[in-house]
């Protein structure tokens, strides 16, 4: 998980501050203290974690804490102010997409770290938006690099420019005029890598710039490149020159110094964030909800449009309707499932939750979709329909045909015949359902108690 030992660190400092009661100014540089050197081991840049601490300090040290009835609460609220304005304050830094004509974004950065797959992702994420992209090959040595963005721009549905080995600058002018001829208003232009920062490198992405108007430069860094990432971002914008930056693999980065440090070393904000290996695994990069979820706070924004992006409005009023009417039945629970797997799974739906980042990866199986989705496909339709027609004989039936045991089957069905006492429960008082469902929802193994 992102930001984990970060995080980890940090709640440990305020579960101390809050058994302090009245916080003197010696609490507060103890607390500072502790906090510096779990920015430090989370790669943060030495000079910034120096200065967020000194403003941290400053604040807290203000009568807006020393007075107050709960001043472990107003340290954290400046914590987390101070974070955002780390990260690049409370409005995201989205990318300048022109009303009329050709928006050209270029990509580079070091290779290895995603460039050619995040072409792809932003190409797909402006689709969606009803743009209309395309993907321009100017990587013209890596091997197989142009058939790659070919299979990429593929899966994301979108037209691949290329030339084969004409030199770079070339084929960005004549995408460009391509562009203009076949309504393509986003032109994403895919460059070169080198395993390290060299003068062919930076002269080549000159000269494309050089040859065509770019209105967006993206530096592509690896979050897991802690302060090297911040040290490259630094580099190329002092050489090339770039707008924005998107960090890759967030989702394995545990420490979290690149978010952290990028802004504040080198100016620019980072724009998108990619948390995952598929295609839709690309999010704009909020400061305000990141430094939330350092501080266990949760992201229910985020949350809440995943759902609204991946979801089946219709099948969502169906499922919502069947409910209300108590015919919620294991087809239903299937959609259920399905959906949640569309988010990113179980884990991914947690952490975005207000304390479920205190939830440890090992106690949330994503392998019990598999399990309960086999146990319910080895049900005749009839028993989908009606589970209550499944006797100990069928039940036998259902665990052999699933390769899971007649225990598992037995406690899905009293799970499911739970939540359907629920869903009445719901229609006859809305606050004894939440009640349950908070109940429910402490189960172990899986959100929903499910083995």
């Amino acid at each position: 998980m992102a930001f984990e030992s970060l995080s980890d660190r940090l709640a440990g400092v305020f579960k101390k501050l809050k058994g302090h009661g009245k916080l003197n100014e010696e609490d507060i540089r103890a607390a500072m203290r502790e906090v510096r050197m779990a920015l430090l081991e989370a790669d943060v840049n030495y000079k910034v974690a120096k200065d967020f601490c000194a403003k941290v300090s400053e604040r807290a040290m203000g009568q807006e804490v020393m007075e107050s009835l709960t001043p472990a609460q107003q340290v954290i609220k400046i914590v987390n102010e101070e974070l955002t304005a780390l990260m690049g304050g409370e409005e995201a830094a989205r990318l300048n997409i022109k009303n009329k004509g050709q928006t050209v974004i270029l990509l580079c950065g070091l290779q290895g770290n995603g460039k050619t797959t995040h072409a792809a992702k932003l190409a797909k994420y402006y689709a969606k938006q009803g743009h209309r992209p395309m993907l321009v090959a100017c990587d013209i040595y890596r091997p197989a690099a142009i058939d790659q963005l070919k299979v990429v721009g593929a899966q994301a549905g979108v037209p691949v420019f290329e030339m084969g080995t004409e030199k770079p600058p070339v084929i960005a002018q004549k995408a460009l005029a391509h562009a203009r001829d076949y309504g393509n208003d986003v032109v994403l232009i895919d460059t070169a890598g080198r395993l390290q920062i060299d003068e062919v490198l930076m002269q080549e992405l000159v000269a494309v710039k050089q040859a065509v108007d770019v209105d967006e430069t993206l530096l592509v860094v690896d979050a897991m490149a802690g302060q090297d990432a911040v040290n490259v971002a630094k580099t190329f914008n002092d050489t090339v020159g770039i707008d924005g930056i998107i960090l890759t693999k967030t989702d394995g980065d545990t420490r979290g110094g690149a978010a952290l440090s990028v802004l504040a070393v080198t100016g620019k904000p980072i724009k998108f964030q990619g948390t995952g290996e598929k295609l839709d695994d690309l999010e704009v990069f909020h400061p305000a909800r990141m430094a939330s979820r350092i501080l266990g706070m949760g992201d229910v924004l985020s949350l809440i449009e995943k759902a609204q992006d991946s979801a089946d409005a219709k099948a969502a009023e169906e499922t919502a309707r069947r409910m209300m009417e108590n015919k919620f039945d294991m087809n239903d629970l299937l959609a259920q499932f399905a959906q949640i797997k569309k988010m990113g799974g179980a884990g991914a739906m947690l952490n975005m939750l207000p304390g479920g980042a205190k939830v440890k990866p090992e106690d949330v199986d994503d392998k019990a979709f598999g399990r309960i989705e086999a146990i319910i496909y080895s049900m005749t339709a009839a028993e989908r329909a009606k589970p209550e027609l499944i006797n100990p004989k069928r039940k036998r039936r259902i665990a052999a045909g699933s390769g899971t045991r007649v225990e598992d089957v037995n406690k899905l069905l009293r799970q499911f015949e739970m939540m359907q006492k629920m869903m009445k429960q719901m229609k006859k008082s809305p606050k004894g359902f939440a009640r349950r469902m908070g109940g429910m929802m402490g189960g172990a193994g899986m959100p929903g108690g499910f083995f």
